[in-house]
């Protein structure tokens, strides 16, 4: 699906070094969900608590991609990337070498991995600036594809925990950032097409147009559930099922990576048959995984098997949403970037915290499950609602308009 005319449109090196990074980002911002079963069981934690614990690297994570977002604006977005990467390596190693024993202080630490959540708002506009619109949905199922950084931590991260501590994993996590902070300090570089600063006011005019709230919506169904889901379902598969932290790692591992791999395919795919019709179908099959998976399938293989086909409906449309995003706003795909990033994780944090809390409450994540699919079948009755006015605006953006 991916031409070799793609190859030779771009800089490849920094396609690369955006996914890398994005990738080892990833993997250290869900470094608590995969951790969680024997941080909780360490430090006492409730359901709440636990559901809470996960949740606030997550919405860390979103509201700080706004941040990044204004960054790679004005100070492009390799720089930006830099900034992000130090705080990230060195918040991981004072926490280390000092030590967490209290929740307040997973807390603390869960916002430091919020840092590495915004890398989402600096590793896509990277990638973007160098292809035309034709390749905008490859170029960025690639870079999106670090999502499958999630699945390194729950596969490895509960392993080591159980060998060496869950502490001294936050010290070798270290090591793959610092491998990856020099891979991008040499091979990314800004496009030279990359736009000037814009000013503070052109930010807020981007909020008063309609397609920026709703790419913001959509974006929180489907990132929001992929993310969420990979936050929680450690958790979820210890709870319920009685697996130990390694194996609900494994199970979560085989969810996510899913979920992660297929981003490009979802991206070629949103290139060929359109971007909407995509989306639709990616909507409802989540809504339906997660509703049936809310009733507790009593097998934890059946389980399995619904939460990886929802992460691959997830997947698939969160490459379709960011096969749309560049041809409505090229000219804005920094600040959009982080826009829609921002609403991704707060929908990821509104996921694992409601399970949490819906555990806690009722003593069933059931409640959770239905709000989430609620929110995906929203976002389908609203794509329908919307398709034919963006079909019928965005023709100036040429020929990829034909694809939307």
């Amino acid at each position: 699906m991916i031409s070799r005319d793609f190859f030779k449109a771009g800089h490849f090196p920094t396609l690369l070094a955006a996914f890398f990074y994005f990738d080892m980002s990833f993997m250290v911002w869900v470094l608590f969900g995969a951790l969680a079963v024997q941080m909780s069981a360490d430090i006492g934690l409730n359901a709440a608590q636990k559901g809470f614990m996960v949740a606030l690297p997550v919405l860390a994570g979103a509201l700080l991609r706004v941040v990044f977002g204004i960054l790679v604006d004005r100070l492009r977005p390799r720089r930006a990337g830099i900034i992000g990467q130090l705080i990230v390596i060195a918040g991981l190693s004072i926490a280390w070498l000092v030590g967490i024993e209290t929740y307040t202080g997973t807390l603390a630490l869960g916002v430091i991995l919020g840092v590495a959540g915004a890398s989402f708002a600096v590793a896509l506009p990277l990638a973007s600036r160098w292809y035309p619109p034709q390749y905008q949905g490859v170029a960025l199922g690639i870079a999106g594809a670090g999502n499958s950084g999630t699945v390194f931590a729950s596969l490895f991260a509960p392993g080591l925990a159980a060998l060496l501590g869950w502490n001294n994993v936050l010290g070798l996590a270290v090591i793959p950032l610092a491998v990856a902070f020099v891979v991008y300090f040499f091979a990314a570089k800004d496009s030279p097409t990359t736009p000037p600063p814009k000013k503070w006011s052109e930010y807020l005019a981007t909020l008063r147009m309609s397609d920026a709230w709703w790419f913001m919506f959509f974006y929180a169904v489907t990132f929001g559930g992929f993310v969420g889901l990979a936050s929680s379902l450690s958790i979820y598969f210890n709870t319920e099922y009685g697996l130990d932290a390694v194996k609900a790692g494994f199970f979560t591992a085989g969810c996510v990576f899913v979920g992660s791999m297929v981003r490009p395919i979802g991206g070629a795919l949103a290139d060929r048959i359109g971007g909407i019709k995509t989306l639709s179908i990616m909507y409802s099959v989540a809504a339906l995984m997660l509703i049936v998976v809310s009733f507790g399938p009593r097998s934890v293989y059946t389980a399995l098997v619904l939460f990886v086909t929802a992460m691959l409906a997830f997947g698939m449309g969160n490459g379709s949403v960011f096969q749309l995003v560049p041809q409505r706003f090229r000219h804005e795909i920094g600040i959009m970037t982080g826009l829609v990033g921002m609403t991704g994780g707060v929908g990821g944090f509104f996921l694992a915290s409601s399970l949490g809390l819906s555990k806690q409450l009722t003593g069933s994540y059931q409640t959770g499950f239905l709000a989430f699919a609620s929110l995906a079948l929203l976002a389908l009755v609203s794509l329908t609602s919307i398709k034919r006015r963006w079909r019928t605006t965005w023709g100036a953006v040429g020929v990829a308009a034909a694809r939307i």
